[in-house]
């Protein structure tokens, strides 16, 4: 056995409930990491960004994990390797039990992780129909006949909110919330058991937004799916989530419940999120605190904490050594100072 089968996997995220018949989660990455050699210039040697760099988790179905930090953080990277668009430089990855890493088993597991985008139009064909987008994957994927995957799409787009007749139309007809809601049913067509949502609201209105989460929640419910759920916005992440998981610099700093975060949240960087995050009741406010300085490079990052320079509670030996994840009031910190 390595190292890499011996290394922890957060406790917060190993609880049983929702996992599948076999008590096994539906999604498990163990020190994965995504690196990336890049040019410095023509006499410069390359460089390597880490943009992610040993993440653990378990997901089970029916569950969402939202994944969290500022832009730069390795979210996207994250879903990216989630969703087998890019191979991890490193780590495992299991899909249903399954070794993502087994060439023979990709295509197959392409099937069971979907993924709606940030911007919908973007990710919608213009030169089709509804009806086609939402075929396609059928058509690819599966032997049903005209008939069968015509039922499946009105099934599907009635629950999304869309009506018959929208079928035969085109993607600029519609609004944002409306294209949203059709990304959404082309990620559910083939019925998968992980989808991985990067910034679905972002891009909508506020009143728009509250109708989309609610709508992913609703068909979780239905159908059991587990939500890899990445946002910068916090209210979100409170309202759909069960677990979070929060990342800086490709790394996690601190993982558990939601409860537990949003009540006390430990680390240093989760406590200026939070302080951040607007709250209409004056018994919700917190004291705001401010971290200076931006992000540091990635093709350079600090020695030690890569937090620490940014840091209030920051001290020598923080320059020194890096933190590892560690058990802490029932949820995972990489923090040696509180």
């Amino acid at each position: 056995m390595s190292a890499a089968d011996d290394a922890p996997v957060p406790a917060s995220s190993m609880s049983a409930e929702g996992a599948r018949a076999d008590g096994a989660p539906v999604l498990l990455a163990r020190d994965l990491a995504r690196h990336y050699r890049v040019s410095r210039g023509w006499f410069a040697p390359k460089a390597t960004v880490r943009a992610l760099d040993g993440v653990s988790f378990e997901l089970a179905s029916g569950r969402t994990l939202a994944v969290v930090g500022e832009s730069g953080c390795g979210k996207s990277t994250l879903a990216r390797a989630l969703t087998l668009i890019e191979t991890p430089t490193a780590g495992e990855l299991r899909i249903h039990g399954r070794d993502a890493a087994d060439a023979a088993a990709r295509r197959a597991l392409r099937r069971e992780v979907q993924m709606v985008f940030q911007n919908p139009y973007a990710a919608l064909n213009p030169r089709k129909t509804i009806a086609s987008t939402l075929a396609e994957p059928l058509v690819i994927n599966t032997t049903l006949g005209r008939a069968e995957r015509q039922e499946r799409i009105e099934a599907l787009a009635a629950k999304v909110g869309l009506r018959r007749e929208h079928l035969q139309r085109y993607p600029h007809m519609f609004s944002g919330g409306q294209r949203q809601r059709i990304a959404i049913a082309r990620a559910m067509v083939m019925q998968p058991g992980i989808v991985v949502a990067d910034e679905p609201t972002s891009a909508l209105d506020l009143s728009i937004q509250a109708q989309i989460l609610n709508l992913f929640m609703d068909l979780q419910e239905e159908f059991g799916t587990g939500y890899v759920f990445i946002s910068h916005n916090l209210a979100v992440v409170e309202h759909v989530a069960d677990e979070v998981m929060v990342m800086y610099l490709g790394r996690v700093v601190e993982q558990g419940d939601k409860r537990r975060v949003f009540a006390r949240p430990l680390h240093p960087y989760t406590q200026a999120l939070m302080s951040a995050t607007p709250a209409l009741r004056p018994a919700d406010r917190r004291q705001r605190i401010r971290i200076h300085g931006e992000l540091p490079s990635p093709l350079k990052p600090p020695t030690g904490c890569a937090f620490h320079q940014r840091c209030p509670m920051a001290i020598p030996r923080c320059a020194e050594i890096r933190p590892e994840l560690r058990e802490l009031d029932g949820r995972w910190v990489a923090c040696d100072v509180i």
